[in-house]
């Protein structure tokens, strides 16, 4: 039987994120309902599915090879893992993940020396405790099933929550008082499957496709035919990831011009080079953006 590396990827909020990034990188993911074991084109990778916070604990161990979960997940298992890649991506947006410690609005506590005594509710119970001992505070810490917001004040004083964009907790009139960490989603992978060298290579080449779709998520490439007298004025209006490339266009005193930018940027950049005498213009998407 030829040698597999059995992949951990978080199920739930951040699956279909993970998959769609992974689609980018290069391969498709699918799965049925109600099965932890979808199908990947790759014949050298197993996945499983499984909540993103118990990933890193069954890395740890060995049971997975390697696994996708927040750096707030690895900590919070104390898991003694590699670190492949660090991949900005959460459910919503590219933007990292905050854990924070949020209050009621108009609670009267400020900081985190208020939490003298108090009772606080969160599923990331060892990180908690770890913040407070630092801080040199005492407090009660329980573990929250879920739906932690809800629980303050009426049975908690504060919580420690996972946010992206803080919606939920303004929703809820909480106020955050201090953030314990920013997080992102990290490819990591025990010590034995890395010094495994199939595993290794494997888990390296994966790194590069999926960090390169990542690059490519908010750019865009822009050809572009020109005069070229114009050539100057052109590179003039046009930022790029390092210089644009310019070929001569055959029998011609046209040049073509070719560059990746932020896709932000087009609709202001697209109307400035027509303008500046570029004609032609094609904007086309990214797949992936290997430096």
């Amino acid at each position: 039987m030829s040698a597999k590396l059995r992949l951990g990827l978080p199920k739930g909020s951040l699956q279909e994120s993970t998959f769609q990034l992974f689609k980018r990188a290069g391969f498709n993911i699918s799965v049925r309902s109600r099965s932890y074991y979808p199908s990947i084109d790759d014949p050298e990778i197993e996945v499983v599915l499984m909540r993103a916070q118990e990933i890193p604990r069954y890395v740890n161990e060995g049971v997975l090879d390697a696994g996708l979960s927040g750096l707030d997940w690895i900590l919070e298992n104390e898991a003694d893992v590699v670190e492949v890649a660090d991949l900005a991506y959460s459910k919503q947006t590219t933007n990292p993940i905050r854990v924070v410690v949020a209050v009621a609005e108009n609670s009267g506590i400020k900081t985190i020396k208020d939490l003298e005594g108090k009772r606080i509710a969160t599923e990331l119970v060892r990180l908690t405790r770890n913040y407070l001992a630092k801080n040199g505070v005492t407090a009660s810490v329980e573990f929250s099933y879920g739906a932690t917001e809800v629980k303050v004040p009426q049975l908690v004083d504060a919580i420690v929550d996972i946010t992206e964009t803080g919606s939920s907790l303004r929703a809820n009139k909480l106020e955050v008082i201090d953030t314990i960490l920013v997080s992102t989603t990290r490819l990591h992978a025990n010590h034995k499957a890395w010094a495994d060298s199939f595993k290794r290579e494997k888990l390296q080449n994966l790194a590069v496709l999926l960090l390169g779709a990542l690059r490519a998520d908010s750019k865009v490439g822009l050809k572009m035919n020109l005069p070229k007298d114009k050539l100057e004025d052109i590179l003039a209006i046009l930022p790029a990831m390092k210089h644009p490339t310019v070929s001569q266009l055959i029998n011609s005193d046209w040049v073509a011009l070719e560059a990746v930018l932020d896709e932000k940027q087009v609709r202001e950049l697209i109307p400035a080079l027509r303008r500046g005498g570029a004609q032609d213009i094609i904007e086309y998407p990214l797949n992936k953006v290997i430096p």
